[in-house]
């Protein structure tokens, strides 16, 4: 039997979370769960993520692990609140060392602060592959947007994560520490040789006013419509491209809550003295 899909779109922050399961065995995995957080008043909920969760419960399904594809930027993942929920393991790319060591000393974490990705359950290696129930999915590395990203391929699907948005958006930036233009070519390279007929699932998508959110497009449709990597765009000239993009674009919205929090699989940090927790701000930096 396929697998089945279901994705959620979390409009805030324009992103898509998916439950992949297997018809045959009712197991399933959750990729890139979205926090509820409100920037202005510091205040988080889990609202939409519930809304996965009772998904989940209404399909009697039994969630084996959560997925991310990376270290989000752009919104706090609510891995921790899944995996206290349904006691489940929370897994990301073996690249996430790189990221912890990046931003530590930005975030002054302290030594306490491992950056050996044990804040996660398992990290993925290149041509590792998992089981949720009959399906088995592999790991591929495809770095570029981050040092960690890794996208998840199983039974003709792609999880893509930051890799490609939709061929009307084009790509991820690779401005951030250990981003590279040139890796990310490869990258989409890479997935774009996994074949035509495959479907590319988006971790976002922020659509122009015509057209509504969608959540995967099949590697045809990338190499023929894609703005910034379609057939025929030269490594060189996207590298080109990208990087005097990159030049042109603020700081994602919620960088600085994000990152401090996501390296550490969603896990805030311990409450001060007056039982409240903090998060840091590190000034004039991003």
């Amino acid at each position: 039997m396929p697998a089945n899909i279901k994705s959620f779109y979390h409009h805030p922050t324009y992103t898509w979370t998916h439950v992949l399961s297997d018809p045959a065995t009712g197991k399933a995995a959750i990729i890139d769960p979205v926090l509820d957080y409100d920037g202005a008043s510091a205040h988080t909920s889990t609202e939409s993520v519930d809304e996965v969760l009772k998904y989940v419960k209404d399909n009697n399904l039994d969630v084996e692990y959560v997925l991310e594809t990376h270290a989000h930027a752009d919104h706090i993942t609510a891995a921790k609140h899944i995996q206290e929920t349904l006691k489940t393991p929370v897994i990301i790319g073996d690249g996430i060392k790189k990221v912890q060591k990046t931003f530590k000393p930005i975030y002054n974490l302290g030594a306490s602060f491992a950056t050996d990705g044990s804040q996660f359950d398992r990290l993925m290696k290149e041509g590792e592959v998992i089981k949720v129930g009959n399906l088995e999915l592999e790991a591929l590395h495809t770095p570029g947007h981050t040092n960690d990203s890794m996208s998840y391929l199983v039974d003709g699907n792609v999880f893509i994560g930051d890799t490609l948005f939709a061929p009307d958006y084009g790509t991820a930036r690779c401005d951030f520490p250990g981003g590279d233009a040139g890796k990310l070519y490869d990258s989409i390279q890479k997935l774009y040789a996994l074949g035509d007929d495959v479907v590319m699932h988006l971790c976002h998508d922020y659509p122009p006013e015509h057209r509504e959110p969608q959540s995967a497009f099949t590697v045809a449709e990338q190499k023929k419509h894609n703005v910034h990597v379609h057939e025929g765009v030269t490594r060189e000239a996207f590298i080109a491209l990208r990087t005097a993009r990159d030049k042109t674009l603020a700081a994602p919205r919620l960088i600085i809550p994000s990152i401090q929090v996501n390296i550490k699989a969603g896990a805030f940090p311990e409450p001060e003295g007056n039982g409240m927790v903090y998060l840091k701000t590190p000034l004039n930096t991003f």
